[in-house]
């Protein structure tokens, strides 16, 4: 259902993103992605590795690095994919927003909502 390719939006140092093999339908579930949950006073060892580009926030007091093809969506203020974390399966499930077509790249909005237009904290700190 999904792959990893060179993504020309992407202008990290692999230029990866997630692209859909097949039609996937709105509401469809696209990838359920373990993840290893940390607390958050620990972060500040996250933040000297390269990791830090790619946690996320999990709940109040933790930040978890997601696994699988997780940490590899790219960002999109309109996207075609949204995800819930949920706890109990200690997953991030991605999900598609609305219908996304064979050999289109799934994007996310980082900032966790897909209507959310807030400036993104790594653009915010080049100000």
């Amino acid at each position: 259902m999904i792959e990893i390719r060179t993504s020309k939006i992407s202008d990290g140092e692999f230029n990866r993103g997630v692209f859909a093999t097949r039609d996937i339908s709105k509401g469809e579930i696209i990838h359920e992605a373990p993840v290893i949950p940390y607390p958050n006073d620990q972060h500040q060892y996250i933040e000297q590795t390269v990791l830090d580009d790619y946690v996320f926030e999990y709940g109040k007091n933790h930040t978890a690095v997601v696994l699988g093809y997780g940490m590899l969506f790219n960002h999109s203020y309109q996207p075609n994919a949204d995800y819930d974390i949920n706890f109990s399966k200690h997953t991030f499930d991605y999900f598609a927003h609305k219908d996304i077509k064979a050999g289109e790249e799934i994007l996310i909005n980082y900032n966790g909502d897909v209507d959310n237009d807030d400036p993104l904290w790594f653009n915010m700190e080049n100000e």
